[in-house]
């Protein structure tokens, strides 16, 4: 018995992206921007986060007497400090950017987390590894919404019919 020729005929690319744009287009107008002084709980957790690692690393750096036979260098570690307080300021003030070098700082401690889980020579270390893996990936996993969010904020904003005059004054004013 013969099988019928049936083929999935496989959308074309143009009604393929169409369809993708009205996609993004609903999950963006479905984003609220964030009201003036708003900080969603997930922006603060990782604000939180991002203090404790670098007053961490600072205190680490400073009190560790032969830091070279640790592997690490005073340098490298006043360097992680400040790059994490500099984040939390920025992730405080909203800063697109400062969530997104966050998410990546995220990315990297979950695969280096991974990579010490395949090496872990006990049970503490590796219910370490695993509550590095889910802390990280459940925060890198919140603050993509609130990244959508402060987006929406600056998309917003630049929709607004303050006029450009209005806005370099503005931001003039701020920095006296």
């Amino acid at each position: 018995m013969a099988a019928p020729d049936t083929q999935l005929q496989r959308p074309s690319e143009p009604d393929r992206a169409a369809r993708l744009r009205a996609r993004d287009e609903q999950l963006r107008a479905a984003l609220t921007p964030l009201a003036p002084g708003e900080r969603p709980l997930p922006l603060l957790v990782a604000v939180g986060v991002a203090v404790a690692m670098g007053i961490a690393v600072g205190v680490g750096t400073a009190t560790i007497g032969d830091l070279r036979s640790h592997g690490g260098s005073i340098p490298g570690g006043t360097f992680l400090c400040t790059l994490l307080l500099a984040l939390a300021v920025g992730m405080f003030r909203q800063r697109y950017c400062a969530v997104v070098a966050f998410e990546g700082l995220l990315a990297f401690q979950m695969i280096v987390a991974s990579l010490a889980l395949v090496l872990a020579s006990n049970l503490y270390a590796a219910a370490g590894c695993l509550l590095a893996l889910g802390g990280g990936g459940w925060l890198f996993w919140v603050l993509i919404r609130v990244m959508g969010r402060i987006q929406a904020t600056e998309l917003a904003q630049l929709d607004s019919p303050v006029s450009a005059r209005d806005a370099a004054q503005d931001s003039y004013d701020r920095v006296e």
